[in-house]
């Protein structure tokens, strides 16, 4: 169609040609006393030659006027292709992790003029990973930038760089600064607070970070329960008293709380402060909801002093219930064996204490059947079984 078009116009400039070559009119030019008188063809001739010429001396003034600003243009183009094309070597460099080289592109193109903060942010982030952390600090400075953007990137940088350097507390600082900015709910800067705040021992908070990324679906179901598992059981260790381990105990949800290591660690507590009843108790909830023969092995040492003596009965009725359904765990057996220790009833525990050595031999049964040989006055029959017990510490299965 194009073509058609020129066509046509070459066929009327033609024609048109043609017509005014045979017109007779003519033009005459009066400026006295001259006297100028041409014929219409050669007027309309020249009447086109100047337009054209005009038009041309028009645009090679404006031309010139604006080459200044056509060869700013062209240079900052050429800068910028240029820093493109370092961004590409940069970025490729880290990921590859050639960190020197990284860092050396994107010093290259600060140097070149771009603004961007992504240039001094891969810098730091390769300086940092070379350990060279004052130029690390040098190109933060420089990241500092004027948008909410570049300063989401400078921070969470920041953030990341003290987790790193085991620096918790300026990782929060950090991500303070971030939501002062006007940046909230970000999940990155979640996760890293998440992170710091685990580093700080700052469990209960946490916890409710925990809680946000799995209302947001932004954290896998089985390692947010790992990390759950992670907070209570820094919590329970790190309580002084039985009433702030029991408090503690009561905020952790039932599903948790009957999970073998969470029980295995809470009972201890609850022992070590003399909450032996409270153990018990735990450790019945949990073993009737999933079996677990390390655990199990824990149930022989609820008993704390004489006062419990009359509770002991009880205990052992509830082992021997389980018993008939897990005959041949040495665990179980120790328990037992323990619990009949302290009842006194030195048959029965030296039967269950002999049954879990032969199953599995530790050092708790080996110890426990050394304090009964002893309360029974075989001096030399406890002295091999202590002797077996350190044997297996110093050199364990």
């Amino acid at each position: 169609m194009k073509y058609l078009v020129w066509i046509l116009v070459l066929f009327a400039a033609a024609v048109a040609l043609t017509t005014a070559a045979h017109n007779p009119g003519y033009v005459l030019l009066v400026y006295p006393p001259y006297r100028i008188e041409l014929s219409l063809t050669l007027f309309v001739v020249l009447l086109l030659l100047s337009f054209v010429f005009s038009y041309g001396l028009a645009r090679l003034i404006i031309s010139v006027l604006q080459l200044p600003t056509y060869v700013r243009k062209f240079r900052l183009e050429r800068a910028h292709a240029k820093t493109r094309e370092l961004l590409d070597e940069e970025l490729g460099a880290f990921f590859e992790g050639r960190y020197a080289a990284a860092e050396k592109a994107a010093a290259r193109a600060m140097e070149l003029g771009d603004t961007s903060a992504l240039h001094p942010i891969v810098a730091a982030r390769s300086a940092h990973e070379l350990r060279e952390y004052k130029k690390r600090d040098a190109y933060l400075a420089a990241a500092e930038g004027r948008t909410i953007g570049d300063s989401t990137m400078r921070l969470m940088t920041t953030s990341k760089f003290m987790l790193d350097q085991r620096d918790p507390r300026g990782a929060l600082d950090a991500l303070q600064a971030l939501r002062d900015s006007g940046v909230k709910g970000h999940l990155g800067a979640m996760s890293l607070e998440l992170k710091a705040h685990q580093q700080a021992g700052n469990w209960d908070e946490a916890l409710d970070v925990l809680d946000k990324l799995e209302k947001r679906a932004s954290i896998d179901a089985t390692m947010a329960a790992q990390l759950r598992q992670q907070a209570w059981l820094e919590k329970i260790r790190h309580q002084e008293d039985l009433a702030g381990l029991t408090s503690c105990l009561k905020n952790i949800p039932a599903d948790f709380k009957r999970r073998s290591k969470i029980a295995a660690t809470a009972a201890r507590a609850l022992i070590q402060h003399g909450g032996g009843s409270l153990a018990q108790q735990l450790l019945t909830d949990s073993l009737n909801a999933q079996w677990d023969s390390e655990l199990v092995a824990l149930y022989g040492d609820c008993l704390s002093g004489d006062r419990q003596f009359n509770k002991g009965a009880a205990q052992i009725e509830q082992a021997e219930k389980w018993l008939n359904q897990h005959q041949d765990d040495a665990g179980l057996l120790l328990a037992l064996g323990k619990l009949c220790l302290h009842q006194k009833l030195w048959g029965k525990a030296k039967n269950y204490l002999d049954a879990s050595c032969s199953l599995a031999p530790s050092h708790a049964a080996y110890t426990a059947q050394g304090q009964l040989a002893e309360r029974l006055g075989k001096s030399d029959e406890a002295f091999k079984y202590y002797q077996q017990a350190m044997q297996l510490v110093q050199h364990p299965a």
